[in-house]
């Protein structure tokens, strides 16, 4: 049994823990640290301390130097008084999640959360999520504060950071008191933007588009009357306005040219996530413009129109696109 223990990966041991982990601290956007969610030991500092003290009382009794028993002694009641202390700062410490920002893949995401205290001050609070860089906050003349940290996105769509890790090493450096919070956040991440050769679009007009007006030979369109020039159709002359003594005047007919643009998976060669990616370029580029532009994905259609609501719907449509099948 005992062989089988150690035999296990430390995968194994990873996996166990954080079943343990998610059944003590259950997720919540917001959450109040008490003993249950509460971890202490003893520092690399504090391991040192506790070796010398060791070692003052050993050579103390070896010796009966009072003197020196007393120094262990007092080192002792030090050490406990230190466990108190870094217990405390972190107790009743409270973290809410209040917002985040998208983020395409390979960057960091932005995510704000508020920390506060009820009473006791509470000083040299370190907090960041794994892989992200860490922040230092002290709450002695305030009770709350914002915090804004960054954490790197690797997955496509909805993505759960790790959980939030607390850690405090007050007064002393002795002990270490910390803790894992989930607080149930989900960022959207869009694919990362790579521009193509070329712009992946195919011209065509929407059912209540009409395009720019441009003289097109034989159209049909009636756009209103031009005065009559030697050389002009003669079926085109508007003779009733004529025969009503007003001058003569030639009718004019126009056609339209599309004036959106349709990005398109279909135009774009390379597997989904290049494709995306591609798109998610284009997407950036003409979101710049007034240029009406719409996308077209397997399943799914988004009409041409501009604004920043139009381009947050697209990037939205990209980063969820499969994602359901395995995406990201």
């Amino acid at each position: 049994m005992i062989r089988r223990l150690f035999a296990a990966p430390l995968e194994f041991y990873q996996a166990r823990f954080s079943l343990w982990l998610d059944k003590r601290i259950k997720p919540a956007q917001c959450q109040k640290l008490d003993n249950r969610r509460l971890f202490i030991f003893p520092y690399r500092a504090g391991w040192g301390f506790i070796v010398l003290t060791f070692f003052l009382w050993l050579l103390g009794t070896n010796y009966e130097n009072n003197l020196v028993l007393g120094l262990s002694f007092f080192l002792v009641s030090l050490f406990i008084v230190v466990i108190f202390h870094t217990f405390f700062n972190l107790l009743g410490l409270s973290v809410q999640y209040i917002a985040s920002s998208p983020a395409f893949l390979g960057e960091d995401a932005e995510i704000e959360l508020e920390v506060g205290r009820e009473q006791q001050a509470k000083e040299n609070i370190v907090l960041g999520f794994k892989g992200g860089a860490y922040s230092k906050v002290d709450l002695i003349d305030e009770a709350t504060r914002r915090v804004k940290l960054f954490v790197p996105v690797k997955q496509r769509g909805w993505y759960s950071p790790k959980r939030l890790q607390l850690e405090s090493y007050f007064p002393l450096g002795l002990l270490r008191c910390w803790s894992w919070l989930d607080l149930d956040i989900k960022l959207l991440v869009y694919p990362k933007s790579i521009a193509s050769p070329t712009m992946p679009v195919v011209n065509g007009c929407g059912a209540d588009e009409e395009g720019v007006i441009q003289d097109v030979e034989g159209a049909e369109d009636f756009h209103g009357f031009k005065s009559y020039q030697s050389g002009m159709s003669l079926k085109h002359i508007a003779w009733k306005q004529y025969a009503r003594g007003q001058k003569l005047m030639s009718k004019e007919f126009v056609g339209y040219r599309d004036q959106s643009l349709w990005l398109d998976w279909a135009e774009l060669e390379g597997d989904r996530e290049r494709r995306l990616s591609n798109l998610c370029y284009w997407v950036l580029r003409l979101a710049t413009t007034d240029q009406l532009y719409g996308l077209r994905l397997p399943g799914q259609e988004y009409s041409p129109s501009t604004g920043l609501e139009h381009k947050l719907q697209l990037l939205k449509a990209l980063a969820l696109f499969e994602c359901e099948r395995g995406g990201g």
